[in-house]
């Protein structure tokens, strides 16, 4: 089911990156070299594990407050979204998936982690921005998590030096007024470090939850987590967890070893009752005996 939903995601990211683009692309535009239209040449979503995400990057809070996003760094995992917030299609799909992932999680924004929407529009305003939050608050539904949710927006040098970082790229039609961009997330460390990404437009609960224990440096999640993530390793290929078969080979070897030695001890307990009921009715005195 998992290998599933994941070819699912990527066909999901592929219709809309095609469908989004299309509205953007006028027939009468040619061709690149490459056999992509002009405006996604450019456009791509490549972000490299451990490179460093600018924190003193300024930016708008959705109250239209002056913030950095080393105010949201420090302690907890961060969970970052390039995003604007007047994109028809996409970008609403992609916020939609975050809390509705987010959401099958028991970790709670604000205590657990952060998580930071930024938009790449110049354009975007605090009012759409504090719209947007007001959405995702009323999905997640869980108001005590209000502290853990930030939709920023910023100028181009601030958004230029975040998305560069991330190696996400993006590109605007000016005919259309529409922005051409991929999709996905990133799991950042307290300090800011990219730890783990996901693409498309579905997000896997288990993933993200597993991502965000690893981006925690184990500081937070349960011991049944810490347990899974020897099971289950980051693959940045595929951009997911798998289940890396040499380790399951050796965990079930623990296991059954492990079920060996409760059996030969729970046979010899047996077999040492035995032999001590089997004493205890020889020296018994014989009945009728003179």
């Amino acid at each position: 089911m998992k290998v599933l939903r994941y070819f699912a995601g990527v066909l999901a990211l592929l219709l809309s990156l095609t469908a989004g683009r299309a509205q953007m692309i006028p027939d009468n535009v040619g061709k690149s070299s490459n056999g992509l239209p002009p405006a996604l040449v450019n456009v791509g979503f490549d972000p490299q594990l451990n490179a460093q995400i600018p924190l003193d990057a300024a930016f708008t809070d959705e109250m239209g407050n002056p913030v950095r996003l080393r105010d949201y760094s420090g302690k907890k995992p961060i969970v970052l979204v390039f995003v604007y917030f007047n994109c028809p299609m996409l970008c609403s799909q992609v916020e939609q998936a975050v809390v509705g992932s987010l959401k099958m999680i028991s970790f709670n924004p604000g205590t657990d982690y952060q998580v930071v929407f930024i938009s790449f529009d110049p354009a975007d305003t605090p009012d759409g921005a504090l719209k947007k939050k007001h959405e995702a608050m009323s999905r997640f539904a869980r108001p005590a998590t209000q502290a853990g949710w930030h939709f920023l927006t910023g100028s181009k040098e601030s958004i230029d030096a975040v998305t560069k970082a991330a190696n996400f790229r993006f590109s605007f039609d000016q005919k259309s007024q529409i922005f051409a961009h991929a999709s996905g997330i990133l799991l950042l460390t307290p300090d800011g470090r990219i730890s783990r990404y996901f693409f498309g437009v579905e997000y896997p609960p288990s993933n993200v939850r597993l991502g965000l224990v690893d981006a925690s440096a184990g500081k937070i999640g349960t011991p049944v987590d810490h347990f899974l993530l020897f099971c289950y390793q980051y693959d940045p290929t595929k951009a997911r967890y798998s289940a890396t078969i040499l380790t399951v080979i050796r965990m079930g070897g623990v296991v059954t070893l492990f079920c060996i030695a409760i059996g030969f001890f729970i046979f010899r307990r047996r077999e040492h009752r035995a032999g001590a009921a089997g004493n205890s009715g020889q020296d018994l005195p014989k009945q009728g005996a003179h």
